[in-house]
């Protein structure tokens, strides 16, 4: 297994010894002062979905299979993520529960010293199967994507017909009593911000966290600014039918959302708006793609091939060097929205969300 060693001697990803590994410097911490203590980490390109938001109808050309990192590769990437200061890692995909493995995997990464989180980001479609396995092996926070309670609605956004196995691992995830258990709602007007109340009635049933997020445009997602529900109007839809209270949240372990509590209720709401009123001034988050791409910011069209270092056998101080100027370099605040539509490089489901 290829891993990552400490003092006294320095090894690269494929177990070589090179130098002898000096003192850390503050790699995650960009030129604002920004910590960086969440990654993402994609394992696979491949969805059972084929949601509008966040792919095109015909699926994306997908990397072959020796363009991805291998489950070694990914874990002794995530040892040394760890090791240089990453406290919270999330496994997404496309969708992860595809990928043969996922269960060993994320066994292997929780075991890894110094890591405090460790998350999942699934479409449902086959939580209800893989729960228990994802408990077992140390998942403690899962996030479920579902954008709509009708099945008809559901039909036409995930152009499949699964939204009964969807919530059937929402369920199931909920008897296994995860510690977190979110479901994320990507709102657009004239599709779903009508059911709105339904899902904080759900959140309430369930007492689980909902959180609604800003329709963002990506590379053939369709994505115009007439679909986009900005969050002071979300608001204003559920405040109709319910009283919201703010509740305090630490960006660094809770992610970009704004969360409320419901006068009476059990559930609670966020809202992410990365469009209308972006966190980016408190974001700790850091990518790394199924090919081995590493990305500062969902927006960034620049990325550093991880993958190719690793396979041609670097130091551990040239990784250090690599990732160190890229978080260096991200930038304060992401591009204003007329920069961002046309200008993405790579579908959602390609990035890891």
């Amino acid at each position: 297994m290829s891993r990552l060693s400490r003092n006294p001697e320095e090894r690269n990803l494929n177990g070589k010894v090179t130098e002898v590994h000096k003192a850390h410097r503050s790699i995650l911490t960009d030129a604002f002062g920004r910590r960086h203590t969440y990654l993402r980490l994609s394992i696979t390109e491949r969805c059972n979905l084929r949601c509008t938001y966040c792919m095109p109808e015909e699926g994306i050309p997908l990397a072959e299979k020796d363009k991805l990192l291998s489950l070694e590769e990914i874990e002794a990437l995530s040892r040394l993520f760890v090791e240089l200061g990453v406290r919270k890692i999330r496994v997404t995909g496309g969708e992860p529960l595809v990928r043969a493995g996922v269960g060993e995997l994320c066994g292997r990464l929780r075991q890894i010293e110094g890591l405090h989180t460790l998350a999942l980001s699934t479409n449902g479609v086959l939580l209800a199967q893989k729960a228990r396995g994802l408990r077992d092996n140390g998942v403690s926070h899962i996030n479920v994507s579902l954008d709509t309670l009708s099945v008809d609605t559901f039909r036409t956004l995930a152009r499949r017909d699964r939204l009964k196995d969807v919530l059937n691992g929402i369920y199931e995830a909920k008897r296994m009593g995860f510690e977190s258990l979110k479901i994320n709602v990507v709102v657009m007007r004239g599709v779903n911000e009508h059911e709105l109340p339904d899902f904080v009635r759900l959140a309430d049933a369930l007492e689980v966290h909902v959180r609604f997020i800003e329709f963002m445009p990506f590379l053939g997602n369709k994505w115009s600014p007439e679909l986009v529900v900005p969050l002071g109007e979300m608001k204003r839809i559920i405040s109709s039918q319910f009283t919201l209270h703010p509740r305090e949240t630490d960006p660094a372990s809770d992610g970009p959302a704004t969360e409320f509590s419901i006068q009476g209720g059990r559930g609670v709401i966020g809202f992410i708006s990365s469009l209308s009123e972006p966190s980016c001034s408190g974001c700790s988050r850091l990518r790394l793609t199924a090919d081995g791409m590493f990305r500062v910011c969902l927006f960034a069209q620049d990325a550093v091939d991880l993958k190719s270092l690793v396979r041609s056998g670097v130091s551990r101080l040239e990784m250090e060097k690599a990732i160190g100027e890229a978080v260096s370099g991200k930038w304060w605040r992401r591009p204003e929205l007329n920069e961002l539509v046309g200008k993405g490089d790579r579908a959602m489901v390609a990035i890891g969300g």
